[in-house]
Formats: C-alpha cells, structure tokens, sequence
C-alpha cells in the first residue's frame, strides 16, 4: 500500500521516526522537504505512535469524485490540501468547490473546510474531525495527478495536555517536549511490547510517560531527588488520568489508586535509604491489552503483568541500574540555559562540561547492557553567528566504548526551533 506522510519541522528526523518504527516494511519512494510517500504491507498506520508526522494519508484507489460519491450517506465535510510544487490557496479551494459543485447537484449536502492556504493546518483539519475517524469528514491531499485520503492527523491538543498539564513542572531543567520525547523511543527501533526502557537522566519523566504509553515498562534515574520526586508525581498523575487524557482509540492505564471504586490504596513510602525505587503501579493479570488496536503487530506493544515503573536517585556516571534494560532513550546534560549566542570561550566551557557527563554516562552504561541494545541520546547543540550549530565532538570516543554509531545520526539529527540557542543533536547507538 502506498501512504504519504507529512513532516514535522525537521523532516531528517521524522524520515528516521517512520523508517525505525516500520523497520523491514519501510520502502521509500520519493521525499521533499514536506512529505515524503512510502510503501508499507501494514495495513493501518496509528499517528499516535509518531512525534515527527504530522498527518498521514493513503493512495486514493479511485478518482478523488468517485471515492467521495461512495461515502456512507448524510453530510459531507471535505477539505483539500495542495502539496504540488505550484500550488496556490485558490488551486486548492478551487478543486474543493469543483468536487463540491457536481456533489451537490448529485444531491448530496457538501460543507467545504476553508482554505487559508494551499495546505490545511494541524489545527484546521484537527478540529474540523478530518483525521480519518469520520468516514463522512474527509480530508483529500493533491500532489499534481495524484490523489490521497488523510486517515491520521496529529493530536496537537493532546501533546499540549500532556505537557502542560501535568502537575510538576521545572522550566529551569529544560521542557522536553513530548513529541521529541516520543522521537527518542521511536529511534531505538522495534522494540517489543513490555520492554523497559531506561531513562538515565529522567527529570520530570516526560520519556518515561511516553514511554509508558507505548506499553512499555519504564526505569528513570536522576541525580536529584527533587526530579525523580517529580517524575512519580506526574507518572501518577498519567496513570490516573489516561481515560481522560485518551477518550478515544488508544492507550488507557489501569488507575494508580487501585482498581475498585472505593480503592483508598495509600502512596508507597520511601525506604530509608537514598535510593528510593518506587514500584507503584501493578496490573492484575485480567488487565492485559493492547493499547493500539490496529493490525501493526509488531508494534502493538501489551502491557506487562508487573509493575509499570521504577525511579531511583543515582549519578548516571556511576550508578547500577537493575536489570533488564531493554533500551536506553534520554535527554543527556545540554549545559546551562542561554539566552544569546555564546562567545567562543564560554562555548569551549560548556562543551567541556557536557562532553564530561554524556561520555562518563555512556562509559558507566556499556558494561551493564547487552550487544545490540538501542541507545538514543539527545546532545546539546550549540547556535554560531554563521547560522549553523556546533555539535560535541564525542562520535569516535564513543566508538572507542564499544558502540556502533547510527551513520545517519554521525551526520547530525537536529531538533531545534527556529533561533534556538541550544539545540538537540540527537545520536542513535547500539552496544557492539
């Protein structure tokens, strides 16, 4: 089957998102700086698996009249995107109105989703309903003769809820966005539902939460007791509020406060030492699902029968982390905020400094994961005045440790937004 994707704001990334996840059923055939179109044998593409794509659509078997005409009965909204290379606002209203008017005179009541540009935005398709859940609201894109039907569109008000409001929040360790979060398990590969994915350098848990939502079990360490604290609390909060959070298709968590209506099961206490594992969340075993119910097999991930996650206070350039680990996704140390370009000495300090803690991690890491284990970092990158980004010069060191470095992650995967001081410079290894 052939799909389209549409990108995210750094296309490079989004292209190894979807290559990783569908892994050997990934076949290329053509890209742009917007979409790229790909054949797949999966029949049905979740979005809510991907950070980096912003819809996804499917070839049109029929002319783009033909398919419309075949819809279930009742009013249709439509809405069409053009994505050819000279396309204007009015090509792609004009071909709406077009499949509007003969619609029309077939009978049947058409509402035409205006066009502010050739291309309908996240916002517009999203909370218009044309994400492929409506077979009567339908989103078409154009790409010059070629005609495809959106069946997902990125949930941004989901992204945003999951983000804002959760209920501990630090703007000084930095927001990891949940998007780039969900990059960073994505770009580990297939992984297999229940696997526990570590986050040596949690913070507050925003890998852990996707993480956990994919249906995996989660391990987040910290250096500081107040991040790790705050990782549990929004880990909770997650758990509790999943139903809410995904009323529709998708994940759902068993509550955290116990499974009857007048459970009144208390936090778990502390022990008296300073690591503090927490193992909070157990599933009976009558609670096994699959959190994405498409047929993408091999990346429905099941929840596991144990416990869904586990915080310890640690140095991750020191610590023993319990195993198994299963793979490695995390945010490493990018060095102080800034406000402005840095000069070429502070630049030198701050370089310094983070290549120190992301290689002492990876080296504390290589003896206690097995070969082939996934291990994607994202590193700080930072702005010069020429434009471009100054990465860390660590590739070769961290070979030199055993690891086999991502050739398309050598030549740099940067996520960033516009004028970002610091950006992401995101590495993609596995253990030799």
């Amino acid at each position: 089957m052939k799909y389209l994707a549409v990108l995210g704001r750094q296309p490079e990334i989004s292209i190894a998102e979807i290559e990783s996840v569908l892994s050997k059923s990934f076949r290329l055939l053509f890209s742009s700086e917007s979409y790229v179109v790909f054949s797949s044998d999966i029949e049905s593409i979740d979005i809510s698996r991907f950070g980096g794509v912003i819809k996804f659509a499917k070839e049109l078997e029929k002319k783009p009249l033909d398919f419309l005409a075949g819809l279930p009965e009742g009013k249709l909204t439509l809405g069409v995107s053009d994505y050819s290379k000279k396309a204007l606002r009015k090509t792609a209203a004009t071909e709406a109105l077009k499949l509007k008017k003969i619609l029309v005179r077939h009978g049947r009541s058409v509402r035409v989703v205006e066009n502010k540009e050739a291309i309908l935005s996240t916002a517009t398709s999203l909370h218009n309903g044309l994400n492929g859940k409506n077979e009567r609201k339908v989103e078409l894109i154009k790409i010059d003769e070629n005609w495809y039907q959106v069946i997902g569109v990125q949930d941004i008000d989901a992204y945003a809820e999951r983000d804002q409001a959760r209920p501990a929040r630090d703007a000084k360790v930095g927001m990891l966005p949940p998007k780039l979060a969900q990059i960073l398990i994505n770009l580990c590969g297939e992984l297999k539902g229940g696997s526990t994915v570590l986050d040596p350098f949690c913070g507050t848990g925003v890998v852990l939460q996707e993480a956990l939502l994919m249906g995996h079990r989660v391990y987040g360490t910290d250096i500081s007791e107040r991040m790790v604290e705050y990782s549990k609390r929004n880990l909770e909060w997650l758990v509790d509020n999943s139903k809410r959070l995904f009323s529709g298709p998708g994940p759902s968590l068993p509550s955290s406060r116990g499974s009857g209506p007048n459970s009144r099961q208390q936090p778990p206490k502390y022990p008296k030492n300073n690591l503090f594992e927490l193992q909070n969340v157990t599933i009976p075993k009558s609670l096994e699902f699959d959190i994405f119910k498409t047929q993408q097999d091999h990346i429905i991930p099941k929840y596991p029968k144990n416990n869904l996650f586990e915080l310890s206070q640690g140095d991750a350039t020191t610590f023993t982390w319990r195993q198994p680990i299963d793979a490695v996704a995390c945010e490493g140390y990018l060095g102080k905020p800034m406000s402005q370009i840095p000069v070429e000495i502070k630049l030198k300090t701050e370089k310094q400094e983070c290549s120190t803690m992301i290689l002492g991690f990876l080296k504390n890491l290589a003896s206690q994961i097995k070969t082939g284990t996934p291990v994607v970092v994202a590193c700080p990158a930072w702005l010069r005045e020429d434009g471009k980004y100054s990465r860390l010069e660590i590739l070769d060191e961290i070979e030199n440790m055993g690891y086999n470095v991502n050739n398309k992650s050598r030549e740099g995967l940067l996520y960033y937004r516009e004028g970002q001081i610091v950006a992401r410079d995101i590495i993609i290894l596995r253990k030799n």
